[in-house]
Parts: C-alpha cells; structure tokens; sequence
C-alpha cells in the first residue's frame, strides 16, 4: 500500500502530467488551472494516489490516459476542486435577501403560482445552502407558497457531507453569534450538530456540473453563484451567466462572489448592490 511505501514512491509532478490534469479540469468542468498551482494540484493527486495504492503521479496519469480514464474522473475532478466555505460566508448577501429579495419574491408568488424557487450553484459542504434555507425560514414566508432551495456541486463527496447535515461544533461555531441560532442546530454527540429539520426539509441536493447542459428550467426567483467563476475562463463565464438569464425570472436576482463581477457588464443584470445583481 502507498500509505506504507511513501519513501520508495515518486511524487514528482511533470510538466507533461500537470498539462494532461490541467486539460482534462477546462474539458470537463470548464476549470482554468495555472502554472503556478503546480504545487497545490500535486498535493492533491497525492489523495488518489492513496486510494488507488499507486506508487507516482506519471502511473496516475497513465491511468488517465487509458480505457478506465472515464471511471477515474468524477474522482479527480473531485480532488481539484476547492471547497472552502462558512455558514452565513459573504453575509450581506444574505442580509439583502431577507430585507429586499424575499419580500418582494414572496409577494410575487403570492400573486402569481405560488412557488419560490431558489437555486444555490455551488453548495460544497453545505454551509451556503443551509445558510440559505435558515435566512428563508428568519423570513418567515407566507404558509401557502411552495419554498425549495436547489443545491448542487460537481463534487460527489462534499454533496454526500452536505446532505447528511452534520457539522463539527467547532465549523458551528464560528457563525455570526446573532444568526447562529438560526441554523437550528441540534447536538448529535459531543462535538458534532445537526441542522434542524425545518432547514432541511426545504432543500435538494443533486450532482451538477456546471459547463454541461443543466436539467432544471427554472424559473428561479434567486440563484447564488457564489466563488466559483473565479475557476473559468471568460467565455465560460459568460455561458453561464447567459445560462443564468434563461432561468430566473424576470426580477429576479443573481448574487456572485466577492471577489466577481459582471464584467463586462452584461445587458440583461443591473447592479443593484455588492455583488448583487438583478434581472432586468
């Protein structure tokens, strides 16, 4: 086994392999990787290395370049993204939804069909789509609407973690303390909590990646598509965002990550606020 043969084994990541990893994450998710990440994507081949008991990154490689190269995949592509996240992360966000987006979506629903529809693009472990869902529930929507909150991820393993809802109490506790109770937490051991079922219940975690034809058609009334442009090229970020048009509502609102923008501007958003923008 790898675990017990480190020292014998080679590491190395060449320029070729890192070209083929670097590849193969723009064709199948659309992920631009840098030279400079070299180091970075090394150290986290090193996990499939475990897992298969490979003894160098160029056997890895070769094993992506042959006929089980498709199975191999959805791990890979597992390992190379990043899934850093927090509860209430970005938290103006969520405070100009509870104040401005939800009043007006639920208006409007009530009016029209009836459904609130909330998609959250890249919901990693979980901590923003539940951070969603408890901002929802604070909100207080009207009983006789239909409210659902989409979660998807490329990653299969962070959806697995962020379905079951369980956190370790410190992750917990690094919440806003003024919103932490919101999350509805109970305990299920001595340093891990559960998220309430009340949060639970509104949400639907699926696979998705998000370069390739989406299933949903919306409409949605709020996407968050939150820190993960900042992985794509420009035309690629532009497909999404034309992609993002076609399914929310007119009214509706896309919010990106901090560090995001539409830029060039796109005609069919407003900026309304800080990485806040709305559908003309």
């Amino acid at each position: 086994m790898l675990a017990h043969a480190t020292d014998d084994g080679d590491f190395t990541l060449s320029q070729r392999d890192f070209e083929l990893i670097a590849s193969i994450a723009k064709e199948q998710a659309g992920i631009v990787i840098r030279a400079h990440k070299m180091a970075m994507i090394r150290g986290r081949l090193l996990r499939r290395l475990r897992a298969l008991h490979l003894r160098s990154v160029t056997e890895y490689c070769e094993l992506l370049r042959g006929p089980d190269a498709d199975r191999e995949l959805p791990q890979l592509l597992n390992v190379l993204t990043t899934n850093h996240t927090a509860f209430f992360r970005e938290r103006h966000h969520f405070d100009h939804m509870r104040s401005h987006a939800l009043p007006e979506i639920y208006a409007r629903s009530t009016r029209g069909d009836g459904r609130v529809r909330i998609w959250c693009a890249a919901s990693s472990t979980g901590e923003e789509p539940y951070t969603l869902a408890a901002t929802v529930v604070a909100s207080q929507p009207p009983r006789n609407l239909d409210v659902k909150i989409l979660a998807t991820d490329i990653d299969t393993d962070v959806l697995a973690r962020a379905e079951a809802a369980e956190y370790s109490r410190e992750v917990y506790e690094r919440s806003p303390p003024d919103l932490k109770g919101q999350l509805q937490a109970e305990s299920v051991g001595h340093d891990t909590v559960r998220i309430g079922a009340n949060l639970r219940k509104l949400l639907t975690f699926r696979q998705l990646n998000l370069v390739t034809p989406w299933p949903m058609k919306g409409p949605f009334d709020a996407v968050m598509c939150r820190n993960v442009m900042i992985y794509f090229d420009a035309p690629t970020k532009k497909s999404i965002v034309d992609r993002c048009v076609d399914i929310l509502r007119p009214g509706g609102w896309l919010y990106l990550g901090h560090s995001e923008s539409l830029s060039p501007p796109h005609p069919a958003f407003e900026l309304i606020g800080r990485t806040v923008y709305r559908r003309r």
